[in-house]
């Protein structure tokens, strides 16, 4: 299973790649949907449970997507508990590093910008890095282990 779980793991860092430069392709020099034409909500409940960002309706449909193709397997296989922490967590773990490659493979930024300084959408570091990278990173490795625990 070790197997399997490091190519599972490899496989989310490269849908990350590919979907921080596709959201590049899009958003350009402006993040978080700073200029796309879209809905957005910059006040209420749902913007202080997103740590401050706006909710644009671009991300509820990039979030959307991206839920249901990482359930995707589902269609081809038995839906378990185990299975579900496993994919929860690859998918933290891509969220988590695609917001990261945005900075880093972003001509507008790259990785001497990416500071708080500069991300106006990040509001709260902790050293080096926002401070969502913690807690996505712990919820990541949390699913995972659970999953094989459990598995």
């Amino acid at each position: 299973m070790i197997f399997h779980l490091s190519v599972y793991i490899v496989c989310a860092v490269v849908i990350a790649v590919i979907f921080a430069l596709f959201e590049i392709q899009i958003e350009g020099k402006d993040g978080w949907a700073a200029k796309l034409p879209c809905w957005r909500k910059e006040k209420g409940l749902i913007v202080k449970l997103s740590g401050g960002r706006p909710i644009t309706g671009y991300h509820i449909v990039m979030i959307t997507f991206v839920i249901i193709m990482f359930h995707f397997p589902f269609l081809f296989a038995k839906w378990t508990l185990a299975t579900e922490l496993l994919i929860l967590g690859l998918m933290f773990e891509a969220f988590l590093l695609e917001d990261f490659f945005w900075f880093v493979f972003n001509p507008n930024f790259g990785i001497k910008k990416f500071k708080k300084s500069e991300i106006w959408w990040h509001t709260e570091w902790w050293g080096p890095v926002p401070s969502l990278y913690y807690y996505m990173a712990a919820t990541t490795i949390l699913l995972i282990v659970l999953s094989q625990l459990i598995d």
